[in-house]
């Protein structure tokens, strides 16, 4: 059987990040049809057998280590690689990799294939990269001056590691386009759903909305601020309309000034048991890119969506529309509130939608052939 080691950016055991979901996700997928471990930058070292995958994942914990301003610039200048590919480059992981007779290795973001390709694996094993999303141009678009000068650096690295790399996945057909474009051939979009979860009885829930996301990540924390400048407009004349924030803080970011009836519960002990209790999620993303975890999350239980074409990205097997405008957005959300059994209808469709995919096997042949190219 053919043997396939993630290289992962975050601990999967200690952290829950959105891009940690699906990277374990698509581990136990591969489960099915590969030999499968994995390596991760991580606060703990050592090894050990994580429950992330069906009868365990032999995981190796290599030190992350704590960022160094000085040295990062020194590293990014001396090697002419942009901060964020430096960062995740390390000595101990090239060692590590060293040490894996694995035939095949999947770095998680481009960023993460750097110390491969500085191993002496690189030639000898296989390299696939799954993007997530551009780094480079979520930089440019939130980082604001620092972004504006290391993004176009970011975006090199990334095209440079495609064109290295054996296959290259993504999870936004756009994204895919582009590299196709500039001379990178075997590279493939990622259809992806999640096994159907309980499913939520929309039609019972109050007229609560919630916009969930770790805002440490800039596009959520931009798509918070969003729904707080749109939330008045959609609360209007509706009395027991909520809508809550769920999901941690971006650190040092100064609170705002939150609009009546809004919630910013951080994170919540039970979030399947507070999810059951809306009646839709919000993401007014304007910032796009990566796999759009939450909103396959929704879906998989019946939770209807009103997003922005961002927001969807490339998950056009659920057939869900995109409201860019503001008025639009709005118009949406109050129809939920205001209509029970509309939300209700919608939850349905597409808990009936990616149900099928699930049924049809669809994500498992993507990742299979993704990994078995």
């Amino acid at each position: 059987m053919t043997t396939i080691n993630f290289l992962l950016s975050k601990d999967p055991v200690l952290q829950g990040a959105a891009d940690v979901q699906m990277s374990c996700h698509v581990m136990r997928l591969a489960a099915e049809a590969f030999d499968v471990s994995a390596m991760c930058l991580s606060a703990e070292t050592g090894s050990l057998i994580a429950d992330v995958v069906p009868n365990g994942l032999p995981l190796t914990r290599v030190a992350k280590g704590q960022v160094r301003p000085a040295a990062l610039l020194a590293g990014a200048i001396r090697r002419r690689r942009s901060l964020v590919h430096v960062r995740f480059d390390k000595d101990a992981l090239v060692d590590s990799i060293e040490g894996c007779n694995a035939d095949k290795f999947v770095a998680e973001h481009s960023y993460m294939a750097e110390s491969f390709l500085r191993s002496s694996r690189f030639g000898d094993a296989k390299l696939i990269v799954n993007t997530h999303v551009s780094d480079g141009l979520v930089w440019q678009a939130t980082r604001g001056l620092l972004g504006r000068i290391d993004g176009p650096r970011i975006l090199r690295d990334e095209m440079r590691v495609a064109k290295a790399a054996d296959a290259v996945g993504t999870y936004d057909a756009a994204e895919a386009e582009y590299y196709r474009n500039h001379g990178v051939p075997n590279v493939r979009w990622i259809e992806m759903s999640l096994p159907p979860d309980t499913k939520i009885d929309v039609a019972d829930n109050p007229p609560r909305l919630v916009c969930l996301g770790m805002r440490e990540w800039p596009p959520n924390q931009e798509a918070f601020l969003e729904a707080l400048r749109l939330w008045p407009r959609i609360a209007d004349g509706i009395p027991d309309a909520e809508l809550c924030i769920v999901g941690g803080k971006m650190h040092g970011a100064k609170d705002p000034e939150y609009p009546d009836r809004v919630r910013d519960l951080g994170f919540v002990d039970d979030l399947d048991g507070f999810l059951a209790t809306c009646r839709g999620l919000i993401a007014p993303i304007r910032t796009g890119g990566g796999q759009r975890t939450k909103i396959l999350e929704m879906v998989s239980r019946g939770l209807p969506v009103v997003a922005t074409t961002p927001g969807v990205g490339s998950l056009a097997s659920f057939d869900l529309s995109c409201f860019d405008d503001d008025d639009a957005f709005v118009a949406e959300c109050r129809r939920y509130l205001l209509d029970r059994d509309a939300a209700a209808r919608d939850g349905d469709r597409l808990y009936d939608i990616n149900r099928q995919l699930w049924i049809d096997e669809r994500p498992h042949r993507a990742v299979e052939e993704l990994l078995g190219s």
